[in-house]
């Protein structure tokens, strides 16, 4: 008999003649707007972003349409498949399709979740009390306060997710609200309407396309990689062996005298600019900058360090590395040999990441200990953002931000942004994912929003 979720009869009537162009009507609104734009066909999507999501993304028109009417057949497709072929359907089965026909599609903000069991969905349109959700599967993955497009059926006494399931990121979120403000000629309007169930329903293509447009973003334009210089990031590892003889006494004294050189420990320095480029930008507008500053405002080049019989220089890019080559062999001469190099690019640093982890052997420091270090340095990097302006908030700081009602809402938004991050963390015992973020919730006396 089939499953509560079995939907293969229905897919099978989808098939009648009848019903086909209605759906492609349906799916075209969904997809046709990225397919057509991109000269893309919806097989594309699969090679791109993977049959799963391709599956998911036709999964949320086919469940749009099961809630639709139409000029043919018994007018709706759920309606007439049950009063066809219903009895070959079980009760769950039967009573998924009717919640499906009535179903909503919603943004929706997740917390209190019980991986594998269940979790609280707070609805970002309609507003109301959050609702529990008995979730096996999405809950593995998800994070509190992750955001979420979904449809939310109840089936036998429980609430559960429909298989169009859409993970929102902050960019995607912005996508649809700004693409419903336009929809519902909000435009000068800078907090969002309650939506009524009969607004979202004839709009649940726009969660479709936000999500895509977000994700297509993503995955096809790989954003560039610069240094400060607008170097490409190329990540080298200079090896100079020691001379016969050397010590690594003989090698710190001479490092250290090196301008802009560092010294952090007996074995390890870093390498910095002559003096600070305040508002230095790089040479390219839609690259990233990978840089470390110092609390001084110089620019780390570099880091050099002793291991065993070797010095290394690490830099992130040829024209630093060849720098810093020229600095150390100018100031140590004879005590080096010949260097060797080792380049990476971030891509194939990427892909051996995975790797590098599974080899990985444990630290000798406990995780108490190191846990008790993290969460100090946390809180004190944090208590000093309270008043450090941040983007999120519109470059105020969020000590100044809470003093408004939209402000305190916007505070909120930034302090679930920071938890959420913060638990993504691929090891659950990592330090950062541990880390409580309670204590700024109730400095800044917005604890009430945390919901």
């Amino acid at each position: 008999m089939p499953t509560s979720h079995d939907l293969k009869g229905l897919t099978k009537f989808l098939g009648r003649d009848e019903w086909r162009d209605c759906f492609e009507e349906v799916f075209d609104d969904h997809l046709g707007p990225v397919l057509d734009d991109d000269g893309m066909e919806f097989e594309d999507l699969a090679e791109i972003l993977g049959d799963s999501w391709a599956m998911t993304l036709w999964g949320c028109a086919f469940e749009d349409f099961l809630t639709q009417d139409f000029d043919v057949g018994g007018v709706n497709i759920v309606d007439e498949y049950l009063k066809r072929r219903g009895w070959k359907e079980g009760a769950q089965a039967k009573a998924y399709m009717k919640a499906l026909r009535t179903s909503i599609m919603s943004l929706y903000e997740v917390s209190d979740v019980v991986p594998g069991k269940s979790l609280v969905a707070r609805d970002l349109l309609r507003g109301g009390d959050p609702i529990t959700v008995s979730e096996g599967t999405a809950t593995k993955t998800l994070k509190q306060w992750d955001k979420v497009a979904a449809r939310i059926v109840p089936v036998m006494g429980k609430n559960l997710f429909a298989g169009g399931l859409l993970p929102f990121t902050p960019q995607a979120t912005e996508i649809l609200f700004d693409g419903l403000r336009g929809i519902f000629e909000k435009k000068g309007v800078k907090k969002l309407p309650v939506f009524k169930n009969e607004d979202l329903q004839t709009v649940a293509s726009m969660f479709t396309l936000s999500w895509l447009f977000d994700t297509l973003g993503r995955v096809l334009e790989t954003p560039l990689l610069k240094n400060a210089e607008g170097d490409d990031i190329m990540f080298h590892d200079v090896r100079f062996p020691l001379s016969s003889g050397t010590t690594q006494k003989d090698i710190a004294v001479r490092l250290t005298a090196i301008p802009g050189m560092l010294q952090q420990n007996p074995k390890f320095w870093n390498w910095l600019e002559d003096e600070p480029k305040g508002g230095r930008k790089t040479k390219h507008s839609d690259a990233l900058s990978l840089d470390t500053t110092m609390d001084n405002g110089l620019r780390v080049l570099g880091n050099v360090e002793l291991k065993g019989c070797f010095l290394h220089l690490s830099a992130n890019s040829d024209t630093r590395a060849d720098k810093g080559t020229a600095l150390i062999r100018q100031a140590l001469g004879d005590l080096l040999g010949m260097p060797e190099t080792k380049i990476e690019t971030v891509e194939q640093l990427m892909a051996e990441r995975p790797t590098r982890d599974r080899g990985r052997k444990s630290t000798d420091i406990p995780l108490e200990i190191a846990e008790q270090v993290v969460h100090e340095f946390m809180d004190r990097q944090y208590r000093g953002t309270l008043d450090q302006p941040v983007d999120m908030l519109g470059n105020k700081t969020p000590r100044q931000a809470v003093k408004t009602p939209a402000g305190r809402q916007k505070v909120a938004e930034w302090l679930k942004y920071l938890e959420n991050q913060s638990a993504k963390r691929a090891d659950p015992e990592d330090p950062i994912a541990t880390y409580s973020f309670e204590w700024m919730w109730r400095e800044l006396g917005v604890h009430d929003l945390r919901h």
